[in-house]
């Protein structure tokens, strides 16, 4: 009771705080902060025909929620940009397709930072995106969601490491050859990691890449804190607590993850239970197979995939989860674990925003409600960059220690 009361003070506090706090002062401090998204899925858009992210979009036509203008409106100093590979086939022909696809991810996100070197810079350390930060870019680190592009082998990870990753997530909504997956249908494979993906766990160990346990099952999170040197992430992922998903993390294991030092990136999605109905989906269904990924879209058919998009969702009555759904996830995970273990991830580009956050450049509000609940400009820091940070230097000091010999898993 006493916990309920509290999460609807904090609420009531953030609901109020434009009128107790001038809303330049909070986004003075938030302009301060070093703020880092730790799962940007933006280079699905960085090959659609005539995108660029230096123009400002507009979520209503154009479904994408990061660009540079929108992230210098929500002073977003960065994060980690993702290459995101479906889960496909489980054959050598099906592990080529899915390499080549990390492979052009990856370089369209280095080409980006190339070609607009004057806005943003490659980090490959966690000194780098303090250092970038001071030269008045934004931070690019460049992470694996779904290790699948690895195939059988696992020599392709230092590769990719080489490239610039530092983050790896080594499943998606279904089971791999790495691990089993929180969402697959069938259920579970491996109970867990693979053999091969215990082996993943120690060679992201030895290069210095970070673990990140978001979309894998319980057990595969179990393992990962019981296996890692080094302390795991959550790069997007809510709270059971609040919402009960399998995409969300019990209160048990979140206490685990930080026992082990890891944090909880809270998503924007997951976080409330919405409306669905069988005919939206197959409707829903039969728009996306007419446009094709959006990836390929250009920007006047992807306004136009909106646009049918939201008719559908008005026609069935759709409800879609809001700013103060998400907030309970953060004001949970900061309850249960505090503030050096949580950050945020709010799957940006991939699926994520709420009605009241829809982009970036809504950042602030985030800000401006965990002062309203009583958090303090030093436990900001923490969320919003520092946390992710201090992970990333552990895998750091612990690759410069053990770098010239793999360790034997257990």
């Amino acid at each position: 009771m006493k916990k309920t009361c509290l999460l609807l003070l904090a609420l009531a506090l953030c609901r109020a705080v434009d009128a107790d706090a001038p809303r330049g002062a909070t986004h003075a401090i938030h302009e301060r902060l070093l703020v880092l998204d730790t799962h940007l899925d933006t280079p699905i858009h960085l090959g659609r025909p005539g995108w660029s992210i230096l123009d400002r979009h507009d979520y209503e036509t154009d479904l994408s929620q990061v660009d540079y203008p929108r992230m210098v409106e929500g002073g977003l100093d960065g994060g980690f940009w993702v290459i995101y590979t479906p889960q496909g086939p489980r054959t050598a022909e099906g592990f080529a397709r899915a390499r080549d696809h990390a492979l052009l991810t990856l370089t369209r996100i280095r080409e980006m930072v190339a070609r607009h070197a004057d806005r943003f810079g490659l980090a490959l350390s966690a000194d780098d995106a303090e250092r970038i930060v001071r030269a008045g870019k934004r931070v690019v680190f460049i992470s694996i969601e779904n290790g699948y592009p690895l195939g059988k082998d696992l020599t392709l990870l230092e590769t990719f490491y080489r490239l610039g990753v530092r983050m790896i997530g080594p499943v998606h909504f279904a089971n791999n050859d790495l691990a089993d997956s929180a969402t697959d249908p069938n259920g579970p494979q491996w109970h867990g990691l693979s053999p091969l993906g215990k082996q993943l766990v120690a060679e992201a160990n030895r290069l210095g890449i970070v673990l990140d346990a978001s979309h894998a099952s319980d057990d595969v999170l179990d393992q990962l804190i019981e296996l890692s040197r080094t302390p795991i992430v959550l790069s997007h992922s809510s709270c059971r607590a609040i919402h009960d998903h399998p995409r969300n993390v019990d209160d048990t294991r979140l206490r685990k993850l930080a026992a082990a030092g890891g944090v909880i990136q809270i998503n924007s999605m997951y976080v409330a239970a919405t409306e669905q109905n069988p005919e939206y989906a197959q409707e829903v269904a039969k728009l996306r197979a007419r446009y094709g990924p959006l990836a390929t879209l250009s920007t006047q058919e992807a306004a136009e995939f909106a646009r049918k998009r939201r008719a559908l969702d008005r026609k069935y009555g759709i409800g879609h989860a809001t700013f103060d759904d998400f907030l309970r996830h953060l004001l949970h995970a900061l309850e249960v674990v505090g503030p050096d273990h949580v950050g945020i991830g709010a799957d940006w580009d991939g699926g994520g925003g709420v009605a009241g956050m829809s982009d970036v450049a809504d950042l602030p509000k985030i800000t401006e409600a965990l002062l309203a609940a009583g958090y303090s400009d030093q436990d900001l820091a923490k969320i919003w960059g520092g946390n992710v940070l201090r992970v990333l230097r552990a895998a750091e000091d612990y690759s410069r220690a053990n770098r010239s010999s793999p360790r034997t898993p257990r």
